[in-house]
């Protein structure tokens, strides 16, 4: 498919791209370029708020597994296993 470069170097994506993708107006797309040719990936981004809570709740799990007091299993089943027990 063609799309042909605009004004301000704005492209139009083609409709059956971005409906084969599940695009939506709003979504971002990371722009590269490699050996001449240029990509576009959607992409999600997440306030630094999120991410800071989410860095905050992995860091406080993996202090947990340090100390012992966080159950670790090597499989669902054996989680599965756990849970049924209670």
């Amino acid at each position: 498919m063609l799309a042909e470069l605009r004004q301000k170097s704005q492209i139009t994506i083609p409709k059956e791209i971005v409906a084969k993708l599940g695009l939506h107006e709003g979504d971002k797309l990371e722009v590269t370029e490699q050996d001449g040719a240029i990509f576009l990936m959607p992409v999600v981004v997440y306030p630094k708020k999120y991410v800071d809570e989410l860095r905050g709740e992995i860091e406080e799990a993996k202090a947990k597994i340090a100390s012992g007091k966080q159950p670790v299993f090597n499989s669902v089943d054996a989680l599965f296993a756990k849970l049924e027990e209670n």
